[in-house]
């Protein structure tokens, strides 16, 4: 078993069929076959089951795809120690996430990070579940894992990077209903909408609003996360989701309003133990970067005495104007 062998294996895989995989690799379709019928014959084992004109895992494959990615990412490493790395002129993060962490503020960070570095590749598994997301990075299938603390750290390594700040997003039109902040203990009997019981998000909303005496009433649950907001924005009831997204909904009309007490989560990230790619360090570098920058802009418009949610407002605008001018320049250059 080589590095190629390896190389080509998940090629195949993240093509989802060799010819694309060929065509990627820019080698013929032939050679990209013979390599992965020696590496079956080397292992003992049918990698992928052909059904038909495609390919799909086998149970060996699913188990070879973890490790196959560390054993690329620790070579990507050794090369880095011997080499001018500072150019970030290539490489692949792979990201496992909360689903609602993804939108926000992963997503923010990834775009942030590929107008700086745009020859990094990124591949984001979203889940439900901190286990699935643990047991992504434990594999090695991803190399780094967002979740909301605590954050599991039995045989991984845990940094705290974030407060999460959430707040309440209510149908157009309700101004009128709701105070600036919304006490949570006003919230009882009120509409909810939210992603399913036994998810990470759910579940911290409904112990948050249970330990303000509020027992929160469902009218709507829904498995699909992105369905949230446009419900609340129909009519459907009210919903607690990150800042960032409340920032959206009031683009569409909906009434987005500071909760009392605030109520925040802290985030962080997991990973294996040992180093990691230079690629995956300066990322984490500008996630933090990132977020001192937009929370020290909001803390300055709050200490004009505005809202949370208005400084938000005035600080997304200000990094959207730099963002349009940076995608100018890069353009330009």
């Amino acid at each position: 078993m080589d590095l190629r062998q390896m190389e080509y294996f998940l090629a195949v895989v993240d093509c989802g069929g060799v010819t694309r995989a060929a065509t990627q690799l820019h080698v013929a379709q032939p050679s990209l076959s013979q390599v992965v019928r020696k590496l079956e014959k080397d292992l003992g084992v049918e990698l992928f089951h052909r059904v038909g004109r495609g390919l799909v895992l086998s149970p060996a494959g699913e188990a070879l795809v973890g490790p196959a990615r560390t054993i690329l990412r620790e070579v990507e490493s050794a090369e880095n120690a011997v080499r001018d790395v500072g150019a970030m002129r290539g490489g692949r993060i792979d990201i496992a996430s909360l689903s609602d962490l993804s939108s926000d503020p992963l997503s923010v960070w990834v775009a942030k990070f590929r107008l700086q570095y745009p020859d990094v590749r990124f591949h984001i598994e979203e889940r439900d579940e901190i286990a699935d997301v643990v047991s992504l990075v434990r594999s090695g299938a991803c190399e780094l894992g967002v979740l909301a603390l605590p954050l599991p750290t039995e045989g991984l390594v845990g940094e705290e990077l974030i407060d999460q700040q959430l707040v309440l997003v209510c149908p157009p039109g309700t101004d009128a209903r709701w105070p600036d902040p919304v006490p949570i203990e006003e919230l009882t009997r009120v509409p909810f909408v939210m992603g399913e019981r036994g998810t990470a998000t759910r579940d911290f909303i409904d112990r948050s609003l249970r330990l303000h005496g509020v027992e929160p009433d469902v009218a709507v649950e829904v498995r699909q996360r992105g369905a949230v907001l446009p419900i609340v924005l129909a009519g459907g009831g009210v919903s607690i989701v990150a800042l960032r997204s409340g920032l959206d909904a009031m683009l569409r009309g909906g009434v987005v309003r500071e909760l009392s007490p605030r109520l925040t989560r802290r985030m962080g990230v997991v990973r294996r133990p040992g180093r990691i790619t230079e690629a995956s360090t300066q990322f984490l570098a500008c996630a933090r970067a990132s977020f001192e920058e937009f929370a020290a802009s909001i803390a300055a418009h709050m200490a004009s005495g505005t809202s949370l949610v208005d400084a938000a407002k005035l600080t997304r605008a200000e990094s959207d104007r730099q963002i349009r001018e940076d995608i100018a320049g890069s353009i330009d250059s």
